[in-house]
């Protein structure tokens, strides 16, 4: 596995973000924004892929998840996570590939209309300005389940394959420990802070992402993975994409639900590295 270097990163208002990095010092940088409720490390096997073709792929964990600080005002809205984005990718000096899955694609949907400069291409992981209702209510009924946490690593796993049935349950559930943390009470409970649930999409956040993405220039690389078994990103969404980007290329990988890496990790690789490879050469 490619070796990683921590690096940290300060938000506009002070908040203190974890990151990593991997990769030969002179490849083409990219940034892997993880979603709602994940982590940095939902990406270490894309970044291994990523470092090990030559790129130097950059991962953090968005404030108010993983190893980041906690914001004392519960200021988790989508615009200031791309605040935060663009922030960090200041830090680089020079134009960055991003790729962004669902809360993270959405910082990069939103970045790229504002500040196009800073990117040198976009992905976007299973997100459109319109959402399918059913899909983002699946996903936060089950992040607001468990309240208590649970007791042991078997009972996360548990949960998580009867959110993902589609998904092979690890033999050893030790890895989940990444997304997890203990609590003075014993019990495990999510990496994240529970106040990010009250930053719910609206229908003015759909408008303000169609709004962003009909302002993407056509000069700016663009490409969508969607799952195909998506519940999240329907027919109508995409169809609305299409519309408002028509310069972007469409990839759908087979077999995959919202979260396309996690659920097919060599396919996702297989489909965003040529591109990158195509666009950033």
């Amino acid at each position: 596995m490619s070796e990683s270097e921590l690096i940290p990163f300060a938000t506009p208002d002070g908040l203190s973000l974890a990151g990593e990095i991997r990769g030969p010092a002179d490849g083409a940088l990219v940034a892997l924004l993880h979603g709602g409720g994940q982590t940095r490390h939902a990406w270490t096997g894309v970044a291994t892929q990523l470092a090990t073709a030559g790129f130097r792929a950059m991962t953090y964990d968005a404030r108010g998840h993983g190893d980041s600080a906690w914001s004392d005002q519960g200021d988790y809205e989508l615009t200031t996570h791309a605040r935060d984005l663009q922030a960090v990718l200041r830090t680089f000096g020079k134009p960055v590939a991003v790729v962004g899955a669902s809360m993270g694609g959405v910082s990069g949907l939103l970045t790229a209309a504002e500040a196009p400069e800073l990117l040198s291409a976009l992905v976007l992981v299973d997100i459109v300005p319109r959402f399918s209702p059913q899909g983002v209510e699946r996903i936060r009924t089950f992040m607001q389940s468990h309240p208590q946490g649970f007791a042991t690593l078997d009972e996360v796993a548990a949960a998580v394959s009867a959110y993902n049935p589609g998904r092979t349950r690890p033999a050893d559930p030790a890895g989940l420990m990444k997304n997890l943390r203990s609590g003075d009470d014993g019990r495990l409970r999510w990496h994240w802070d529970p106040a990010i649930m009250n930053a719910a999409p609206t229908h003015a956040v759909g408008d303000a992402l169609t709004d962003a993405l009909s302002r993407l220039p056509a000069s700016l690389p663009t490409l969508l993975v969607r799952g195909a078994e998506s519940d999240v990103v329907d027919a109508d969404g995409l169809e609305e994409f299409r519309r408002h980007a028509p310069h972007a290329e469409v990839a759908s990988i087979a077999r995959a639900g919202h979260m396309v890496a996690g659920d097919r990790n060599d396919a996702f690789s297989g489909a965003v590295l040529p591109y990158l490879r195509r666009v950033l050469s």
